[in-house]
């Protein structure tokens, strides 16, 4: 109990007066508002037409001309940390998610588990009255909880939620997402040639909560955090989505640059005087090169057609989504709720530059470090958006939507973290389709969303002190577009790039993030007074050292009070294949069973550049027995033991290149089976992928054999986890449609060892647990 009890207890109950006070829940203030935050990912500030870009947004449009549109908002350049400041008001080191959940390392800034002193947003407003649902994207649940055995406590029920429907990691197929629903993970509920996306269902999701919310709690007001896929890779959307954007693109990304910076003028979003920077501005060795752009003129007709298709994708892909969004939105009018809902529709950091130069149809190549091949792209221009591609378009679109900054996602420039922001309040907010120029960053949104509701975040949660909020609301602005901007200082630090902004100015370093580079201390700094250049494009260092070095020293301030060092700038796959707390203690053996919860690969035996053994121990009893009996990744990688036509496929997928590594049996009859698979490591390729010889054993007979590659890094960032008698998403195989699940006959169990035990060994202990049976 919070309240003391102030009843009167005496031996019979009627002489005892009750007190109903302390038990009963609290209640919002009267009138409080509803609050829906749409949070998209990987958005420039020049994709979207109501600020200036070229896709389509009828939603955020019809939001916009009844609210505000922001600016000079900043995010963290990435998207688990600037989620986790949407989640506690928290600097993203202060949350301990310096990076992505599955980049994190064992220091205070960067180890991914949210402390007890930086409570929820949430978790406060739960206890204040209202209802609390989260659907979409997670993101924010660390790697070694993310699994049905964990304790779960940075799953969203621990952390004030009420309801979650989406997935749990950074993103998902769209067509065949890894899903869970409150506390455990759950099979998509029909397939895409039934209608399937996953905009659809989340939409579908969140208005079935706020029907329950609205029906069981009338009046009661709610929070909402609708996080799609969109704009995250895999770009994935319906080709007549897609299509709506034909010839739209085809001048490319240059002209759409000198195109949107005309437009956002027009549209009082940048300045007039603003000037564009150029398409390369970095030079060489303070970078990845795979950061640069492609000049339009340089490339093939093929490759304008494929980039062409890949930026029409993306925006259908945005469209689409927002359409669903739309069906929220009318949701609250038909019950006239939206004229008391504060809606912020808003994006994670800018526009993804992980596609490469060259674009990709497999995302998981970049976390693989493996580079992408022109033809092999080419081969798929007609099917980009479709379930056979996990596209992403190249650096060049990154840098268009991201005009007319310098760079894009993961760098502190204005082109990884300026993003949209609309706000709509009818009730609250007297302006319509105005623009606000104030200076803010992600750390201002839970401030003001408690300032619209009346709540003051509390200094101690659950017992434990909390941390001060160290953003500032941004209600001052709503009704007075002149007012001088309120914050005063805001660091920035992700992947090895750095930034500081105070009042107007900006210190920047010229170091590229995940480039490998290191010796931070040799960084060179670059000084902007962003208030007049909005781009950053005129580098003030050497006329204002004075102010260079105060900046320069505030960062290294700031970094002291929210523990953001030590800086991390290493490659992709290396920081992807750090060693991560494990939930249970770490063997050489892992054992595996059917009808059970699918297993993220982060706690999945790891077998990335190493010689790894299956065995599976399966009983027959049909001839015609079929499906799926291990499956691990997807057909963008991954690998699965199957059976059909009678025959036992082996099939290492390797990045979704064509062809698929198969070893096949001859036919079996009906009975007991030990079927193994043993991969030998030899040596390390060009790219650090494993090459060795892998062997198909049917009981104790090689049956096939051959030379075979595999990856040294994730089969998916997230997601397509390991699977026993079904393969639960998107199918690894082009020899199956998920799920397979395995029919006609039994699958006792399959293990997957990494030790150094002999394949002999494994077969003498499947026989004997068999005869055991």
């Amino acid at each position: 109990m919070t309240k003391p009890f102030k009843g009167i207890i005496n031996l019979d109950v009627r002489d005892s007066i009750p007190d109903w006070d302390p038990y009963v829940a609290a209640t919002a203030p009267e009138g409080a508002p509803n609050v829906l935050i749409v949070l998209y990912d990987d958005t420039g500030l020049a994709a979207w037409s109501p600020f200036g870009g070229k896709i389509e947004m009828p939603t955020l449009q019809k939001l916009a001309d009844n609210g505000l549109r922001y600016s000079q908002w900043h995010t963290t350049a990435l998207c688990s940390p600037t989620r986790s400041i949407f989640l506690t008001g928290r600097n993203h080191h202060q949350n301990g998610m310096a990076c992505i959940t599955e980049g994190s390392i064992g220091f205070p800034g960067s180890n991914a588990h949210f402390p007890a002193e930086c409570a929820s947003m949430a978790h406060v407003l739960r206890d204040n009255g209202w209802n609390t649902y989260w659907v979409g994207k997670n993101h924010s649940v660390p790697v070694d909880e993310a699994n049905a055995g964990a304790a779960k406590r940075g799953w969203p029920l621990r952390m004030g939620w009420d309801r979650f429907y989406g997935f749990i990691g950074g993103e998902t197929n769209q067509w065949y997402p890894t899903l869970v629903e409150d506390n455990h993970y759950i099979d998509q509920p029909y397939q895409p040639e039934e209608g399937y996306h996953l905009s659809k269902d989340l939409a579908d999701q969140a208005l079935k909560m706020l029907r329950d919310s609205r029906q069981a709690a009338p009046g009661k007001p709610w929070l909402m955090w609708f996080c799609p896929g969109a704009n995250h890779a895999p770009h994935q959307v319906a080709a007549e989505w897609a299509d709506k954007y034909k010839g739209k693109f085809d001048d490319g990304y240059e002209a759409y640059r000198e195109w949107a910076l005309a437009r956002m003028v027009e549209h009082g979003i940048i300045p007039p005087e603003t000037d564009l920077t150029g398409i390369n501005p970095l030079p060489p060795g303070t970078h990845d090169p795979g950061d640069d752009m492609r000049p339009w003129e340089t490339l093939s007709d093929d490759e304008k057609k494929l980039f062409i298709r890949m930026a029409e994708v993306y925006a259908g892909f945005s469209e689409f989504t927002d359409s669903q969004v739309g069906r929220i939105v009318e949701f609250l009018e038909e019950t006239g709720q939206l004229e008391n809902t504060i809606v912020l529709y808003c994006a994670d950091n800018g526009a993804s530059g992980e596609g490469t130069p060259n674009g990709s149809v497999n995302e998981n190549k970049f976390f693989n470090g493996w580079p992408d091949e022109m033809s092999e792209n080419l081969a798929l221009l007609d099917r980009l958006g479709s379930p056979d591609t996990y596209n992403h378009y190249p650096t060049g679109w990154a840098v268009a939507f991201s005009t007319p900054f310098k760079m894009f996602k993961r760098y502190s420039y204005a082109g990884g973290t300026a993003d949209p922001l609309v706000i709509s309040w009818p009730k609250g907010i007297k302006a319509r389709g105005e623009v606000r120029h104030q200076y803010h960053h992600a750390t201002d949104i839970v401030p003001t969303i408690l300032d619209c509701c009346g709540i003051t975040f509390p200094e101690v949660v659950d017992g434990v002190d909390q941390v001060p909020l160290p953003g500032v609301s941004m209600r001052y602005t709503f009704d007075n577009g002149e007012a001088q901007t309120r914050k005063e200082r805001q660091y920035y630090a992700m992947l090895g790039t750095r930034g500081i902004w105070q009042n107007g100015w900006k210190a920047v370093t010229v170091h590229g993030p995940t480039s490998g580079i290191g010796h931070f201390d040799a960084d060179e700094w670059e000084l902007y007074h962003v208030d007049v250049d909005r781009s950053e494009s005129n580098n003030l260092a050497a006329q204002e050292p004075e102010k260079l070095k105060a900046l320069v020293d505030l960062w290294f301030e700031e970094a002291g009070r929210y523990n953001v060092l030590p800086l991390d700038d290493r490659r992709p796959h290396e920081i992807l294949a750090d060693d991560r707390p494990a939930p249970f203690p770490p063997t050489d053996t892992y054992v595996y069973y059917p009808d059970s919860a699918e297993v993220p690969e982060q706690i999945a035996p790891n077998i990335r550049g190493r010689s790894y053994r299956l065995l599976a121990t399966v009983e027959i009893t049909d001839p015609d027995a079929s499906g799926v009996i291990f499956a691990q990744g997807s057909r963008f990688g991954g690998h699965s033991l199957f059976l059909k036509d009678r025959k036992v496929y082996y099939v290492f997928n390797f990045l979704g290149v064509p062809p698929e590594q198969q070893f096949v049996s001859e036919p079996l009859s009906p009975g007991r089976y030990i079927l193994g698979v043993e991969f030998a490591k030899e040596s390390v390729g060009d790219h650090h992928e494993t090459l060795g010889h892998t062997k198909l054993w049917v009981n104790d007979t090689v049956v096939a054999q051959g030379p075979m590659r595999t990856q040294i890094g994730l089969f998916t960032l997230s997601g397509d986890g390991l699977c026993v008698g079904r393969d639960s998403s998107d199918p690894v195989s082009r020899e199956y449609r998920a799920p397979a699940t395995f029919t006609g006959g039994r699958i006792r169990q399959v293990e997957v060892s990494v030790g150094d035990d002999q394949y002999a060994d494994l077969e003498r202990e499947a026989s004997a647990a068999f005869a055991r049976e």
